[in-house]
């Protein structure tokens, strides 16, 4: 699987292939034109009770992963989809936390690459 990871506000390239926006939120001042995106897979975003939490002040990493990783295990099914779609082409994940390191993206596609 060929995916890098950026963040959605980050400029449009040449290189970033098949553009899936892996948020459940449509990020803040970014109109549908300008992000370009190929598919928003909703679904496999943390669910907005996750999200609350980690970023409330009980949220940790290690915990975030180990309940993400629960629920993207519930929808193996959308999982197993994206990684079809994806195939063997080039694509970008795209996120719009300000968090570079520590966003699911980055667990998501660690994810993908286990099926």
């Amino acid at each position: 699987m060929n995916v890098q990871i950026k963040r959605v506000y980050d400029p449009v390239e040449d290189g970033d292939g098949f553009r899936v926006l892996v948020d459940r939120l449509w990020p803040r001042g970014l109109s549908r034109e300008d992000a370009a995106i190929d598919l928003w897979v909703k679904d496999l975003a943390p669910s907005t009770e996750l999200r609350r939490w980690f970023h409330s002040d009980a949220g940790n990493w290690t915990e975030f992963k180990k309940r993400y990783d629960r629920e993207l295990s519930a929808h193996e099914d959308a999982a197993v989809e994206l990684r079809k779609q994806i195939g063997r082409r080039k694509a970008t994940f795209l996120y719009a936390s300000k968090a570079v390191a520590r966003n699911h993206a980055h667990l998501l596609k660690a994810y993908l690459e286990k099926l």
